[in-house]
């Protein structure tokens, strides 16, 4: 089973560039990647070649202005009736209450993870240590528990409750690669997620069939892009995982490598020597056991025993998996006069949901940050009007062009 991903790039162009699909919905394995995001309806999205998933899901509150745990549970609810509950299944989101006390309700099986990124800012918010986000960082990534230690150890040393607030509060196996029980691959944090508020930024406040219009609109032009880009693949993986593949050929060569059964390898040279089993497709580096990509050891163990090294790649990561994922052609749902909706459907009788006292002031149209997180505030000039620069750097010899009105103006 196969789910969706997402992520959060500073410019969304950029990230649509970056983003691969590998899998159908019919032989994926499985990483949701959940967040609170400022929509009025849920969507879903494609995915890229950075983690071996496929389709890529977004959660959005499911269609409420607040997302809340009832809210977060229906959505959860309808989800698994599609995709089942399995303990291959990896749920990757923030920390907020409603989030992980639906999942607990309606996963028992599959893994809860916690987005790094988020893990990091309560850190910078709480305890006022920054300096030590290098070792948090380099906990988070490392593949081997004896490294994840070595970090732990150091930030331990410095401040304390941190490593106290990171074991026992959030937890290791919540946020560490090497600590997480399930199959995380390289996903980390859930930053994609934030992506969908630029590119939703105009159309979020239209009315449900406007924005899911607008939702389809861009996910067939991006299914019909990489339908096009997937079928121009010479390669047997898809670009990204070959090019992070491709340099480790090199990376191998002068390895010693020596065989202690008919499945298992000890390669020795370089920083970190590694025993390989290529049945088992593990390696006690552990880059091969969590990435599900031959590493360095795998890649030289793969030479001395004349296997291929692409037949150690997980299927996810391959040409066909991406042919599969967009396979199909998403079209669009037409005008509601040609809609065929179901009589029970026409004749359901829908209250309004109940009204809440109307603030004063003008509405908000924009999410509030989360913790951690600080928006650059724009300078405006007190001479011309304009943003970007403060009145004694304006080279303006007009007056004010938009903004303040001149004072010099005759009565």
């Amino acid at each position: 089973m196969k789910v969706v991903l997402f992520f959060e790039a500073g410019n969304w162009e950029e990230l649509e560039d970056r983003w691969e699909f590998r899998g159908g919905i019919g032989g994926l394995n499985s990483i949701l990647v959940e967040e609170e995001i400022s929509l009025r309806a849920s969507a879903t999205q494609p995915a890229e070649g950075n983690p071996p998933v496929d389709p890529l899901l977004q959660v959005t509150g499911a269609g409420s202005d607040e997302p809340n745990e009832d809210a977060w549970s229906w959505f959860l609810t309808q989800l698994k009736e599609i995709i089942g509950d399995t303990d291959e299944l990896a749920l990757i989101s923030d920390r907020a209450p409603s989030i992980k006390k639906a999942i607990s309700t309606v996963f028992e099986k599959a893994h809860h993870g916690a987005c790094a990124w988020h893990v990091a800012q309560n850190i910078k918010n709480k305890f006022k240590c920054a300096d030590i986000m290098g070792s948090y960082w380099s906990a988070v990534n490392a593949y081997r528990c004896e490294d994840f230690t070595g970090y732990i150890i150091e930030i331990s040393n410095r401040y304390p409750r941190v490593a106290e607030y990171l074991e026992n509060e959030v937890g290791f196996e919540k946020w560490s690669r090497c600590h997480y029980p399930g199959l995380r691959y390289n996903i980390t944090t859930t930053n994609m997620v934030e992506s969908l508020n630029s590119m939703l930024v105009n159309a979020r406040d239209f009315p449900y069939v406007a924005l899911l219009d607008v939702i389809q609109e861009k996910m067939s032009k991006w299914w019909n892009d990489r339908q096009i880009v997937a079928t121009a693949i010479t390669t047997p993986l898809t670009p990204s995982r070959e090019s992070e593949l491709r340099p480790r050929f090199a990376q191998s060569n002068g390895r010693h490598t020596s065989q202690l059964n008919p499945i298992t390898y000890h390669v020795k040279g370089g920083e970190l020597e590694g025993v390989v089993d290529i049945f088992n497709k593990t390696c006690t580096c552990k880059e091969f056991d969590i990435d599900k990509l031959p590493c360095v050891h795998a890649v030289a163990a793969a030479h001395h025993a004349q296997v291929s090294v692409y037949s150690l790649v997980s299927p996810y990561y391959t040409k066909e998996y991406y042919l599969l994922a967009y396979g199909e052609t998403i079209y669009p749902v037409g005008s509601q006069s040609q809609w065929d909706v179901p009589n029970e459907v026409v004749t359901r009788i829908v209250l309004p949901r109940e009204v809440k006292e109307k603030k004063r002031g003008r509405p908000k149209t924009s999410r509030f940050p989360s913790v951690g997180e600080f928006r650059k505030r724009k300078n405006r000039c007190g001479k011309c009007g304009a943003y970007g620069h403060y009145k004694k750097k304006c080279n303006s010899q007009t007056g004010s062009t938009e903004g303040n009105p001149p004072t010099n103006v005759p009565g």
